[in-house]
């Protein structure tokens, strides 16, 4: 692989553009203790005066280690929504460009490209939710930078077929974004490993999910090193806190308790489905490679404020292309899932 097509991808202003350099990449000094005079900083110690590693060098190295992959190919933002916005911002020429988005889909994809004024080319997925590889391709043009392809599905829950999405990264002239935010929950493996094969892939990772820490706000992105090169020039210098390596780096080395709640969850899920199918109301349930899952229902609006007014908040997707009348539930814990299970069964009174 080369980075000649990335680099023609990319926007003038971004390869153009010369970064902001702090002074802590500026100055590396390596194991050697320094006084510290070159940031404006407090030289009070109290844990958190000193800026954070701009460059997350400590945790990058983790991670790599974690996903076999070279510390070079990673980006990491404040959560995926930043990774997102960047990409756009990186290789997508405002009133210009295009991205291809799926739906039903997570609703960022177009939010980004709305705010960077990207407009969007909208390829539904077909009626059992799977990937309309034919209809992806077509809606390529010369202005078409990217598509975005969330397995899991959010909000169907699904994974895609794995050869169809491999079809798609290896025929489209552009971009592949592959958000893998729920993956941990899946049978499926990651598509990782196909970036020493794909030079057009970017999968994207979050903290947020499996690994149980939305509130830290740390998204990943795992790309050619060309790409993350272009990623950092446009990050704020100190975009990931020390508060949020720290947390993340600790994480890391619990992994195996990170397991053991997904298959906690996963249990639960399947307990949850077992239950919810005898509710005459429920007119299906979707598969679900996740930590959630969309129902049918006779009417989501009724049986929306049903379930707030018995103190439960679930997601209504139902103005989404194919998702009329159902209901998006993220499965909780035994308590809470048994409180649903309650709230559902008094509701068929």
């Amino acid at each position: 692989m080369n980075n000649k097509r990335i680099l023609a991808w990319a926007r003038p202003e971004i390869l153009a553009l010369k970064p902001y350099q702090s002074a802590r990449e500026e100055f590396v000094g390596g194991d050697r203790e320094m006084i510290l005079l070159d940031a404006n900083e407090s030289p009070f110690e109290n844990g958190m005066n000193r800026y954070p590693d701009p460059m997350q060098g400590k945790l990058k190295k983790r991670l790599a280690e974690a996903k076999n992959i070279s510390e070079n190919q990673i980006y990491l933002g404040n959560g995926s929504d930043e990774v997102l916005n960047q990409l756009m911002v990186s290789f997508c020429v405002p009133k210009k460009d295009k991205a291809v988005i799926l739906p039903p889909t997570f609703g960022m994809y177009k939010v980004c490209a709305d705010i960077n004024q990207i407009k969007t080319i909208k390829v539904p997925l077909t009626k059992n939710f799977e990937l309309d590889v034919e209809s992806i391709l077509k809606a390529q043009t010369k202005t078409t930078k990217m598509v975005f392809i969330p397995s899991p599905n959010n909000p169907t829950g699904n994974c895609f077929n794995v050869n169809d999405i491999r079809k798609v990264v290896k025929n489209f002239d552009g971009f592949v974004v592959v958000d893998e935010a729920y993956v941990e929950f899946a049978n499926e493996k990651s598509v990782l490993p196909w970036l020493s094969e794909f030079d057009n892939l970017i999968v994207v990772q979050t903290f947020s999910k499996a690994q149980g820490m939305a509130g830290v706000r740390l998204g990943m992105a795992f790309a050619h090193e060309t790409v993350i090169e272009l990623l950092n020039k446009l990050k704020a210098p100190y975009n990931i806190n020390s508060l949020t390596q720290d947390a993340v780096l600790k994480r890391l080395k619990e992994q195996g308790l990170v397991t053991q709640q997904v298959q906690q969850i996963l249990q639960e899920k399947e307990r949850l489905l077992e239950e919810l199918s005898n509710i005459t109301f429920i007119k299906k349930i979707y598969p679900s490679d996740a930590n959630f899952f969309l129902l049918k229902v006779d009417n989501s609006s009724i049986r929306y404020k049903e379930l707030i007014n018995r103190d439960i908040v679930v997601r209504n997707p139902s103005k989404q292309i194919g998702c009329s009348n159902t209901l998006r539930i993220t499965v909780g814990t035994y308590e809470e899932n048994n409180a649903l299970i309650s709230a559902f069964k008094t509701m068929e009174v």
